[in-house]
């Protein structure tokens, strides 16, 4: 059905080339299909311009969302919108400057938003969770670093009665797909968590949810394993690709050219500047977040705290508590507005009493956001012998590895582990 296999294609070549695999990006789906592909015995090559895990993988808040299979767009963000729109440092924003060069994803967002949309990507959402979950525990399991994972459980908290029955359905819908919940009233929330403010008087606990020590760390980690085994990484920047017969040419920045029987797109926020030239006009979006990170908070935390309402999580990693989340559609290069970082500290010292931001450092990082919340996973309108792994908005780290199965069935020529026409790159 796939063609051949890149194991069959690489025997064919006149040429042999010295990497079966270069996949361009070293964030956490580009090491998750370093490992995937390592796997079946290609010789891979890791190309990225900046380092290992030095963009969005670098800072964000460490989840594995397992439970979070509910898209972005949906009826009742459509509702939310205008309301958040009009605070400059609220959940959503997007700089006035910006809205003329975004409303072609505006456009792709809200027609994403229809309810059958929404029922047609929450099920491909919940299918590729359940098979992150599975290829996350090997994935750990494999390069032994399960002593990372922290399965504590998130809870998500609401202010007031209504704001809690607001959220009811969509907890339902995540029932229909067996992710269970439970809830928590009053001082009981104070029992799980005594850092907490008493203006919070429901919670929903979900113990479907696993946070790493520290994203950062866990991603080097995932690279020097990786590195050991024989993948061969370089540091240097891909501005264009070709198909050359049944190989795929990069070149490089500096000049230089490289060939490989496959390439993989995995460069995040910036994947669109690779796939355009190929055939595949995409509406990516950086969907801009930002965090802080205090060293010595003064409080202790356990679950992944999710105030949804504010749009922010506080988790405690090893390097301290971050606060962070937000959404800024203001694209690549537009300065950071580091005042939305300080508003989410600012509410967080009503929500944690005792909190103490001294030394906070704060960051902002690019997330690759396609409209309808899902990836892009699939070949290239081009050529079978490149791959796209990009689009996953906030949940890179939570789908991963599940991506990183499917790009590997991909390039073995295999049936994918799930359905993968909701992801196909070409469905705008």
């Amino acid at each position: 059905m796939w063609g051949l296999s890149l194991s069959e294609t690489i025997e064919a070549q006149r040429h042999p080339v010295a990497w079966d695999v270069a996949i361009i990006g070293a964030g956490i789906v580009g090491l998750a299909c370093a490992w995937a592909l390592q796997r079946q015995g290609l010789r891979v090559l890791l190309l990225d311009r900046e380092g290992i895990a030095e963009m969005a993988s670098r800072g964000n808040a460490g989840a594995i969302a397992v439970s979070d299979i509910l898209p972005l767009a949906s009826p009742g963000i459509i509702r939310k919108a205008p309301k958040w729109l009009l605070d400059p440092l609220g959940p959503l924003a997007i700089p006035l400057p910006y809205l003329p060069r975004i409303v072609p994803w505006l456009w792709h967002f809200w027609r994403a938003s229809s309810p059958s949309r929404v029922k047609a990507a929450t099920h491909a959402l919940a299918s590729l969770m359940a098979l992150s979950e599975r290829e996350t525990a090997a994935l750990f399991e494999d390069l032994e670093l399960t002593g990372e994972l922290r399965p504590n459980g998130a809870l998500y908290l609401y202010e007031s009665e209504a704001e809690f029955r607001r959220a009811l359905p969509g907890w339902r819908r995540r029932e229909e797909y067996g992710i269970a919940y439970s809830q928590v009233s009053g001082g009981a929330i104070r029992e799980l968590e005594p850092a907490l403010s008493p203006r919070f008087v429901k919670a929903l606990r979900v113990e479907q949810w696993t946070y790493v020590s520290d994203p950062h760390k866990v991603c080097r980690m995932i690279g020097e394993r990786l590195i050991e085994r024989g993948m061969e990484f370089r540091k240097a920047e891909v501005r264009t690709m070709e198909p050359r017969g049944e190989r795929v040419a990069l070149s490089l920045a500096d000049g230089t050219t490289l060939e490989a029987g496959c390439a993989v797109i995995a460069a995040g926020a910036w994947s669109h500047h690779l796939s355009a030239p190929l055939g595949d006009r995409l509406p990516l979006e950086s969907e801009r977040g930002y965090n802080t990170t205090i060293p010595e908070p003064g409080i202790d935390i356990t679950h992944e705290l999710i105030f949804e309402e504010h749009g922010f999580v506080a988790v405690q990693l090893e390097g301290g508590l971050r606060i962070g989340g937000a959404d800024e559609l203001a694209g690549l290069t537009r300065p950071p507005n580091y005042a939305r970082a300080a508003a989410m500290l600012k509410k967080s010292e009503g929500f944690f009493p005792g909190l103490r931001t001294a030394g906070g450092v704060q960051w902002m990082g690019h997330r690759p956001s396609l409209p309808d919340s899902l990836p892009a996973i699939g070949q290239a309108r081009c050529s079978r012998n490149i791959v796209y792994a990009f689009g996953h908005g906030h949940l890179g780290l939570t789908q991963a590895a599940a991506t990183g199965r499917l790009v590997a069935d991909l390039v073995a020529g295999k049936e994918p582990a799930i359905d993968i026409h909701p992801f196909r790159p070409q469905r705008f």
